[in-house]
């Protein structure tokens, strides 16, 4: 299988928060899948066991490489978790231009989450 049928069949089963925390925590290297995954289990770990039961059904038993998936990353951490340019860069191991490039590329971006308490308008009268 190659990397984007891979990654878009990843997406699929595991759903988009599972796939990015899989890319996270294994992006770029090669994993083996097995029949059943038990609880202090790496891939459990990492995705929870729903998800890993999810990626164990489809792949195992397996060896599968994880994509890197910087974009579906990138535009995880910034819509959902709100995080700046500077600390997605951080996340993905790239430079904050990279992030920027990224983002660029993208089309139909989504708007940054607005986490915890939003701040006091003052009044002007």
């Amino acid at each position: 299988m190659e990397e984007g049928q891979t990654s878009a069949h990843l997406r699929a089963v595991l759903g988009e928060e599972a796939f990015v925390f899989l890319a996270q925590a294994f992006g770029g290297t090669r994993v083996y899948v097995p029949p059943k995954c038990r609880d202090d289990h790496e891939i459990v770990l990492a995705i929870g066991r729903v998800a890993a039961d999810a990626l164990s059904r489809s792949f195992a038993p397996d060896t599968i490489r994880v994509p890197l998936a910087r974009r579906e990353r990138a535009l995880y951490f910034r819509g959902t978790l709100g995080l700046s340019n500077a600390q997605i860069a951080r996340q993905l191991g790239i430079t904050e231009g990279g992030v920027n490039r990224l983002f660029a590329r993208q089309q139909d971006l989504p708007a940054k989450a607005i986490l915890g308490k939003p701040p006091t308008q003052l009044t002007l009268l």
